[in-house]
C-alpha cells in the first residue's frame, strides 16, 4: 500500500523546485507590485529612493478604478518638485519613452528636490490607439475640468487635483496628431523668465512664444499648461515629432532636455547639452486647403519658406491641378500634413513666424 504522507508528497524533488519556484516568484511579485493610491502624498515617501505607483483617477463601466502609472523620484536633499506628464492625447507616445529612459539616469543620492512623472496620462485612449477621450472630447481643451461635469471634464479634474496641484514645475510632452508631422518645438511664454529659461534649454529645432492653446484650435476650456500657469506653475509644452511611434532622435533628444532643466533647477548636476540655438518664432498659425482633393506637400519640417513659396499642390483623382499653394508670408515650417486627401479645410503647414 502506497504512503500518501504528506513528507513523502514533498520528497519529489521536481515537487520541491516547482514550490520553490512559485514562492521566489511569490516574493518577487511582492517586491516590484506597484502600490495602487487615491492621492500623491509625497510626506510618506521617504528621501533617496524611486518609487512605481498606480494612481486612481476614475471608474469605468464595471466600477473598477482607472489608473494612472506614477513614477516619483524624491532625492536625498530638499529641492524643487519638476512634474512631467505624458500622453494626454493616447497617440502621444515618444513623451512616455522620454520619461522612462530619464528615470534609468536618476540618482537619488545626489536629487535634491522630487520628479513626479506620468508616463501615459489618458489610460483609456493609449490603448486604443485613440487620440481622443471615450467621449470624443480633447482632455487638453477641458481644464480646469469640472468635478461634475462630463466625462472629459471629471477626469481632467482628477488630474488637476491629483497630480497639478502636487508640482512647481511642469514640462508637457506631446507630438503631433494623426496625418501629421512635427518638427522638435517648445510652446512658451518667453515674457516669463522661468519659463524662457526652462524652453531655451531643450534640444529643440524651434521655440514658439505662445501663452495659450496651439494654433488653430478654438475651444471653451483650457490646456494642462493653461491650468498649471494660473496656479503659478513654470510650464511649457513640447511637441516630439510624431504621432503612434517611438522615435529614437526625438526620445534622446527629449531626455536631454529635461536633464538640462533639472541642471538649471539644481536638481542633479548633468552636463548640460543641446543643439544650435533654436529658430525662434513669434507666433504660428496653419493653412488650409479651401477646396477638396489629393495634397502634395514640396516642403519639409525646419525648412525656411518666402513668400510666395509654392506649399502645396492640390490634384483631382485624374492628376490634374486643381490650385497651388503659396506661402503668405516669410517664415519656417513647424509642422505639416502627411494625409494626402483632403476636404475643404484640410491642413497644410503649421507655419512659424519668426522674431525679428
Amino acid at each position: 500500500m502506497r504512503d500518501f504522507s504528506i513528507f513523502n508528497f514533498f520528497k519529489s524533488y521536481k515537487m520541491k523546485r516547482n514550490i520553490l519556484n512559485c514562492l521566489f516568484l511569490f516574493v518577487v511579485n511582492l517586491i516590484i507590485a506597484q502600490e495602487t493610491i487615491d492621492n500623491i502624498n509625497l510626506d510618506t515617501i521617504e528621501p533617496n529612493q524611486t518609487k512605481q505607483f498606480w494612481l486612481i483617477l476614475i471608474d469605468d463601466g464595471f466600477s473598477q478604478p482607472v489608473s494612472v502609472p506614477v513614477l516619483i523620484a524624491k532625492g536625498k536633499y530638499p529641492g524643487p518638485i519638476l512634474g512631467l506628464t505624458a500622453a494626454i492625447h493616447g497617440n502621444e507616445l515618444n513623451g512616455i519613452k522620454v520619461i522612462q529612459k530619464l528615470f534609468e539616469d536618476i540618482n537619488t543620492e545626489e536629487l535634491h528636490g522630487t520628479i513626479i512623472a506620468i508616463p501615459g496620462l489618458n489610460n483609456l485612449s493609449i490603448q486604443l490607439d485613440k487620440r481622443l477621450f471615450i467621449d470624443d472630447d480633447d482632455l487638453n481643451r477641458n481644464f480646469p475640468g469640472k468635478p461634475n461635469g462630463n466625462n472629459s471634464q471629471q477626469y481632467v479634474y482628477q488630474i488637476n487635483k491629483k497630480i497639478i496641484s502636487k508640482i512647481e514645475y511642469l514640462i508637457d510632452m506631446h507630438t503631433a496628431s494623426f496625418g501629421r508631422v512635427n518638427s522638435l518645438y517648445v510652446r512658451a511664454d518667453m515674457n516669463d523668465e522661468k519659463m524662457k529659461n526652462m524652453a531655451l534649454l531643450q534640444d529643440a529645432d524651434i521655440v514658439l512664444n505662445s501663452k495659450g492653446p496651439s494654433a488653430g484650435v478654438a475651444s471653451e476650456g483650457g490646456t494642462i499648461r493653461d491650468e498649471a500657469m494660473s496656479q503659478g506653475i513654470p510650464s511649457i509644452t513640447i511637441e516630439y515629432g510624431n504621432p503612434q511611434v517611438y522615435q529614437s532622435d526625438m526620445i534622446e533628444r527629449g531626455v536631454i532636455g529635461v536633464k538640462n532643466v533639472m541642471s538649471w533647477l539644481k536638481m542633479q548636476n548633468f552636463e548640460v547639452s543641446k543643439r544650435e540655438i533654436a529658430v525662434r518664432c513669434k507666433k504660428s498659425y496653419w493653412i488650409y486647403v479651401d477646396k477638396g482633393g489629393l495634397l502634395e506637400i514640396p516642403v519639409e519640417l525646419n525648412q525656411m519658406v518666402e513668400k510666395g513659396d509654392v506649399i502645396g499642390i492640390l490634384r483631382n483623382p485624374f492628376g490634374d491641378i486643381i490650385k497651388e499653394y503659396t506661402c503668405p508670408e516669410k517664415g519656417i515650417v513647424i509642422g505639416k500634413s502627411t494625409n494626402p486627401v483632403n476636404t475643404n479645410g484640410g491642413r497644410i503647414i503649421h507655419l512659424g513666424i519668426l522674431e525679428n
